[in-house]
């Protein structure tokens, strides 16, 4: 039999359903009253304009082989749900990684999740004194609190750790020197770089010493008429071992004493505990560093603190008092809502005892491997024997990073469900959960999908077992 004879092109293209027509569906009438009519007639004409294009470029092909009628529908319902959805949703993060920068990082205590959506939803006393009536200052909500956390005199917040480094930079460095080791020039995620942030400051770098190898000698003689500050940055996203030196926290606040210079130390990740309660590997707690001596210190609020994103600022009244009399202050401050999600934050460190139950990010660093196991048996339980088996989904021992730049060299123990699909790439797999309607996010090693439920908290476990079993029925 010789092959059927190709479907003229103009013949294909006037075969196309009209929009009215599509809009009159059963399937796109259910959709009124989910999106506006705008959405559901854009829809369709991309639908039809996809099918359109498809015929163009389809080089003689046949009838059967083009978009029908249902084809387009269905493509045309998929547009309005993608149409109606937010473009910024939560996720499930399956990829173990506790502070994940493309997640959001830190997911915040319910304590403070209240206090956000009471503060969106209703006027605020943010800059307005009740007890005189007066125009009051939003940093009086929060400084006392962090003064009396970290014993410092005096406190300021702004909108992240870069613009706190940024804020003293140019507050005290503007047109001079910033004295800084050569191996604390980090780039601190985002190609954003120490030395790109002095210079956007108006500060001059000076570095000193070696990349490995530092000495108090190297600062002394870099000192003169034109350094505005001295600047040490605790290299929170690598770590260097071997032949290495670098001058201690009391020599160099010694010398800043000495030679009446500024002082700053950018303590990274915000750890207001310790961590080695949990086996975890220390990192610089911001009291200690203000009870060593140190004037002032800076630190993200949505790392190891488990607040919203913010750079908290800390240290003696005057320098943190120059701060606040530059004009950039005003420009890099906290809005009310990440006043009243850090403030919540805060008040939870006031109880020590209760902190690993009540902040997410704790939580999950200090949960028992064990308990992690538990959660993934318990969604490969709701996924069934058989279609597990089928489809070679099983559990792992893993271990995964603390992530956001802090504890490098940190893994923790976890267990994860592996994915490894019997056809097809495990990269095709991801996308699938990663594009769904509940989004799942894993990570791929050794050719398989890891989905590491460290950071998959009780109330997601039936989502993300929804969204498997979506995922493995379509699989061949």
């Amino acid at each position: 039999m010789g092959e059927e004879p190709a479907i003229p092109k103009r013949l294909e293209l006037r075969s196309l359903p009209s929009v009215g027509s599509l809009l009159e569906s059963k399937e796109m009438a259910e959709l009124q009253g989910l999106a506006p009519r705008g959405v559901l007639v854009s829809a369709a004409r991309e639908a039809i304009a996809a099918a359109r294009s498809a015929i163009r470029h389809a080089g003689g092909a046949k009838r059967a082989g083009l978009p029908g009628r249902e084809a387009i529908l269905r493509d045309a319902v998929r547009r309005v749900g993608a149409g109606v959805r937010p473009a910024f949703h939560a996720v499930i993060n399956a990829t173990g990684i506790v502070l994940h920068t493309n997640l959001g990082r830190a997911a915040l205590a319910e304590e403070a999740v209240s206090a956000v959506a009471e503060a969106a939803r209703r006027y605020t006393n943010l800059e307005l004194d009740l007890e005189s009536g007066s125009r009051g200052s939003r940093m009086a909500h929060l400084e006392p609190l962090v003064t009396e956390l970290l014993g410092a005199e005096a406190a300021l917040v702004v909108n992240n750790n870069a613009a706190a480094m940024l804020l003293a930079l140019n507050t005290f460095s503007l047109g001079k020197e910033a004295i800084v080791s050569r191996g604390q020039l980090v780039e601190i995620g985002g190609s954003f770089r120490i030395p790109e942030i002095l210079e956007r400051a108006g500060a001059r770098l000076r570095e000193v010493g070696t990349t490995n190898r530092t000495r108090l000698r190297d600062y002394e003689r870099a000192i003169g008429p034109e350094t505005g500050m001295l600047l040490r940055v605790h290299p929170s996203n690598f770590a260097m071992i071997g032949f290495t030196e670098e001058v201690t926290r009391e020599e160099l606040t010694a010398l800043s004493r000495k030679k009446r210079l500024p002082l700053l130390e950018d303590i990274g990740s915000g750890a207001l505990i310790d961590f080695g309660r949990w086996g975890l590997p220390a990192e610089p707690i911001a009291r200690e560093a203000l009870a060593q001596g140190m004037p002032l210190i800076c630190f993200s609020g949505d790392k190891l603190l488990g607040g919203p994103q913010a750079g908290i600022l800390a240290g003696r009244r005057g320098l943190v008092a120059s701060l606040k009399a530059n004009p950039l202050s005003r420009a890099l401050r906290v809005d009310k809502l990440t006043l009243a999600a850090l403030e919540a934050t805060l008040r939870l460190y006031r109880d020590p005892e209760k902190l690993a139950a009540s902040i997410p990010t704790l939580r999950m660093l200090a949960e028992p491997a064990a308990s992690v196991r538990a959660r993934a048996k318990a969604v490969l339980r709701a996924i069934g024997a058989d279609r597990a088996s089928h489809n070679r989904v099983e559990v792992v021992a893993c271990t995964t990073e603390v992530g956001g730049g802090a504890m490098p060299l940190a893994r923790v123990p976890s267990y994860a469900l592996a994915l490894r699909p019997a056809r097809g790439k495990v990269e095709h797999l991801a996308r699938s959960l990663r594009t769904g309607p509940e989004p799942v996010i894993g990570r791929i090693e050794s050719g398989r999908l890891l989905l590491d439920l460290r950071t998959v908290s009780r109330g997601e476990l039936s989502k993300l077992a929804a969204s498997l079993l979506r995922v493995l029925e379509e699989e061949p």
